[in-house]
Formats: C-alpha cells, structure tokens, sequence
C-alpha cells in the first residue's frame, strides 16, 4: 500500500496482485482529493481506494450487500453522511448524527475505504462509449461521492450526483 498526500487529504492506495491500472494510481489519488474536495469532505482525513478484480468485487457483494456476483465499485465509509454538506435530493431522514470522534492529536479521521474492479471497468467501458481509464476514473468518482453521503437511488439525487461525477471528471 502507498499513501499520497494531498493536502488535507491522505489518500491509501492499494494494488492487487495481478491487477494492472490503465489510470497511474497518482492521478487517481488527485481524482479522489478532487471529488473528496467537491463533495465537502471534512478534512484533514484519509480516504483508501483499492484496486481489484471481479473475485473479490464479488465476495465482499456478496458478504456486504447480500448480492451475487462480481459489481464495479463498492465503497464503505466509515461516517455518517451527516458529517458531510447536505446535498440536492438527499434524504433527510439518512443523515444521523455528524458526530466525528475525537481522535489523538495529528490523527486524521478515515472516510472509508472504495474498492473497485478493473476488471469490470474494462468490460464496461465499451458499453459507455469510452475507455476503460476512463470508466476506471468514473468508477473512482461515483465511490468517493458514496463515501461522502451521496447516492443514486431517488431519481434528483441520482441526476444531481451525476452533475458532480461531471465536473469532478472534467476538471484538470
């Protein structure tokens, strides 16, 4: 594992055997400080992105979301999303507590952790008309918003992550 610091941000990066990236990890540390930056991450923190396969997209599918078989990205955060800028569509009722605990002094809080398959960015890529980076670099996105409270399940939340999945992309 390499961490990246991108201040405020850390970003742990971990590379499984086997796995080769069409993204170099650096640039998807900066995508996820953009996307962490955009979605109004309490910082300083520590964000992990781990690269995989179908394999284990599809164990921790089926060990975490009661799902069968492989999926693109899985992210796991670590706080509630009330720790996080309300946002377009949101459920209210979603929000809980924005408690962070008090960690030691020069501890960062950690966000989550998103797990990705490149195995199925690059099958997916041609479906959505790109590359497989840039399905990889979508993928990165659409995790690290989920880290930060968002999701695609009411229709005005979906379009509105969607506009943000957009414009972290397009940035340079």
């Amino acid at each position: 594992m390499a961490s990246i610091y991108l201040p405020p941000w850390r970003i742990d990066l971990a590379l499984r055997p086997g796995v080769q990236s069409p993204v170099p990890m650096r640039s998807l540390a900066r995508l996820c400080a953009r996307g962490l930056a955009a979605a109004g991450a309490p910082y300083p923190s520590s964000l992990g992105l781990i690269l995989s396969g179908d394999n284990e997209l599809a164990q921790l599918n089926t060990e975490h979301m009661g799902h069968e078989g492989p999926t693109d990205v899985l992210s796991f955060p670590l706080l509630a999303p009330a720790a996080f800028p309300t946002h377009t569509g949101q459920d209210p009722g979603l929000r809980g507590s924005g408690r962070v605990f008090a960690l030691p002094p020069r501890e960062r809080p950690h966000l989550g952790d998103i797990v990705v398959s490149v195995e199925r960015a690059v099958v997916q890529a041609p479906e959505q008309g790109w590359s497989p980076a840039d399905e990889l670099r979508q993928l990165v996105v659409h995790g690290v918003l989920h880290i930060c409270g968002w999701d695609h399940a009411a229709a005005v939340e979906r379009d509105a992550m969607r506009a943000l999945e957009r414009d972290v992309l397009a940035e340079r």
